[in-house]
């Protein structure tokens, strides 16, 4: 009996997880797509133009796509192409972190009755409710990591359960860093590709592209273990 409960948690885990990685590749293969057909070069050089208010405008429109529950994913590949994975990384995990900031404060005092309908729609959600109130900080990451709800929506759920603030923007923060460093990488590679291929100052060689590519491998296995790990830790404090 118990083994054929566990079985179906498992192969939807691992169903959600190559949605996930598709997911993940549809719009990274986007991106270079859009290389070739937009002047995204152009694109690129403005938002440079524009000096220190550049990441400023990117934390901001980070901040209205979680609010008006836009998906982040594109804009979190494109930190990668305006300002490298480095930067791109603390400039997105600024952006999500108060984006998700925003979206936790208007769940829990302006929006209450909207959020709790549409929450009704996921029944594993009460069970989260309970855990967070035995364990905080703790499932708060561990949906970050490895979420069962989208994203834009999650932030504004959360607002509806005990935990404090300060345990959710500390979670909230730490948690989404593997999935964000991954999708700025992926962009970095996808900005060096699109200059590159305006014949710009720098071309890179076939051993730095390898370095690249290793690159990405290492990032994408770490962040799919990272998740796994996560996954399976969730499932036993949640059932």
């Amino acid at each position: 009996m118990s083994t054929a409960q566990a079985t179906p948690p498992s192969g939807r885990n691992w169903a959600a997880l190559a949605g996930r990685i598709a997911l993940f590749l549809v719009l990274a293969a986007a991106l270079f797509a859009a290389a070739r057909w937009l002047p995204i070069p152009r694109l690129i050089q403005w938002v440079r133009d524009q000096g220190p208010w550049a990441p400023v405008l990117f934390i901001l429109a980070y901040v209205l796509a979680c609010v008006f529950l836009l998906p982040g994913s594109l804009l979190t590949l494109a930190a990668g192409v305006l300002f490298g994975p480095i930067w791109g990384t603390l400039w997105t995990s600024i952006g999500a972190t108060l984006g998700a900031t925003a979206a936790f404060l208007t769940g829990r005092f302006l929006a209450r009755d909207w959020i709790q309908k549409r929450i009704q729609a996921h029944p594993r959600f009460s069970a989260i409710d309970a855990a967070i109130g035995k364990e905080g900080w703790k499932i708060v990451g561990l949906l970050r990591l490895s979420p069962v709800f989208p994203f834009s929506l999650l932030n504004y759920g959360l607002g509806l359960t005990r935990v404090r603030l300060r345990d959710y923007i500390l979670a909230s923060w730490a948690g989404m860093l593997p999935a964000t460093g991954l999708y700025v990488y992926v962009g970095s590679v996808a900005g060096e590709a699109i200059l590159q291929g305006k014949a710009t100052q720098h071309t890179r060689t076939p051993m730095e592209w390898t370095l690249y590519g290793l690159g990405f491998v290492a990032t994408l296995a770490v962040t799919i273990l990272v998740t796994r790990i996560a996954r399976t830790a969730l499932n036993r404090r949640i059932g």
